[in-house]
C-alpha cells in the first residue's frame, strides 16, 4: 500500500486568518508547513473576511460537523449608501442612496433580524444551483435568483458609528447565517443600501480570538514544523461545548461495539443541557470515547474516537 505523504498528526490549529486569502489557501499552506498528512478547517470565511479559523489535522477533522454547528461570533462594518453585486467591498457598485439612517433608526430595525430569520444568500456564495456554484455562474454573468432559507441570529447589536457612512455590529449565529446578507437586509430595512467593507469572526464553537495564533507569525519561523505542536490543541477541545456524560469502562466497551444503552440505566447521569439534539460528549477512564445521541430511550453511538 502506497504511504500517505507527510506525518500523522492529529489536533486543532487556531489561525488568525489574514485578509485577501481563501479559506482553503490557509489550510493548504499550513498544511505543508507542518507536513501533515490531512487537513480542513471548520468554516469558510470569505477572502476579505479575518479572524478565527480553526484548522483540523488528521483525528480532528472527524470533529469538523460539530465546529460548524456550534456558536459563530462576528463583528462587520456596514458602509451606508452603497450596494455592491458580492455584498462586500470587494464587488463592483450596482446602485447608490444618499440616504443615512440614524442610529435610532438602526437600532430599531435590528429585531426583525433576531432569532429564526428568512435570508436570501448573497449571489456570490458557494450554494450549488443546479449543479453549479452560485459565484461561478454570477462571475460569468448569469447570476441566479437564489431562495430564502432558513437562519438563526441570537444576537445584533450596533456597537459603534463612526460616521454617517458607516456602522460596526456584533452578531452572534449559528451555522449558515450570511454576515453579507444581515448587512445588505439592514440597509435595506432603514430606507438606504449597503454592504460590509470589514469582517472579522471572533469565535468559532469553542476556539476565541484569544486562542488563535496570526499566520504570517507561524509560518516566519525556519522550522515551523518542529514548533508547530507547541500550537496544537487536543482533538477533544472541538466538543468542549457538547455536553459530557460520564460513563462506566462496561458502559464505553458496549458502545465501542456499536450497541445502545438503555437510558434508564443512566438516570441521574444524563445533562439537562443535553437539548432537544439529544447530542453528548460520552466520557470514560477521564478521556472522550465519542459522540452519542439520547432517542427512544436509549444511548446510541453517533461517531465513536
Amino acid at each position: 500500500m502506497r504511504r500517505k505523504r507527510g506525518r500523522p498528526i492529529d489536533g486543532w490549529l487556531i489561525i488568525d486568518k489574514p485578509p485577501r486569502m481563501t479559506s482553503t489557501d490557509v489550510v493548504n499552506r499550513v498544511r505543508r508547513a507542518a507536513d501533515a498528512q490531512k487537513a480542513g478547517h471548520g468554516g469558510t470565511l470569505d477572502p476579505l473576511a479575518t479572524g478565527v479559523l480553526p484548522v483540523a489535522f488528521g483525528a480532528a477533522t472527524k470533529t469538523v460537523p460539530y465546529i460548524m454547528d456550534g456558536t459563530k461570533l462576528y463583528r462587520f462594518t456596514l458602509r451606508l449608501g452603497e450596494s455592491r453585486d458580492t455584498d462586500d467591498a470587494d464587488g463592483q457598485i450596482t446602485a447608490t442612496s444618499k440616504a443615512r439612517p440614524s442610529d435610532a433608526a438602526l437600532r430599531a430595525a435590528l429585531p426583525a433580524f433576531i432569532g429564526d430569520i428568512m435570508q436570501v444568500p448573497p449571489v456570490f456564495s458557494a450554494i450549488k444551483v443546479e449543479g453549479e456554484r452560485a459565484y461561478d455562474m454570477a462571475r460569468e454573468g448569469r447570476a441566479p435568483v437564489l431562495q430564502a432559507r432558513p437562519a438563526r441570529v441570537d444576537r445584533f447589536e450596533l456597537i459603534e458609528r463612526p460616521d454617517a457612512d458607516t456602522a460596526v455590529f456584533e452578531v452572534q449565529s449559528g451555522k449558515g447565517v450570511y454576515m453579507r446578507s444581515l448587512a445588505r437586509d439592514l440597509a435595506y430595512a432603514c430606507g438606504t443600501m449597503g454592504h460590509i467593507a470589514a469582517l472579522r469572526r471572533l469565535r468559532v464553537g469553542p476556539f476565541f480570538e484569544a486562542d488563535s495564533i496570526p499566520l504570517d507569525k507561524l509560518l516566519a519561523g525556519d522550522d515551523t514544523a518542529r514548533s508547530f505542536p507547541d500550537y496544537l490543541r487536543p482533538v477533544s477541545t472541538a466538543l468542549a461545548d457538547i455536553p459530557a456524560l460520564a460513563l462506566t469502562d462496561n458502559e464505553a466497551m458496549q458502545l465501542t461495539q456499536g450497541q445502545a444503552i438503555s437510558l434508564l440505566t443512566l438516570m441521574g447521569r444524563i445533562p439537562d443541557t443535553a437539548g432537544s439534539a439529544g447530542l453528548v460528549r460520552a466520557m470514560a477512564g477521564g478521556g472522550v470515547i465519542g459522540l452519542c445521541r439520547l432517542e427512544e430511550g436509549w444511548l446510541r453511538p453517533e461517531r465513536i474516537f
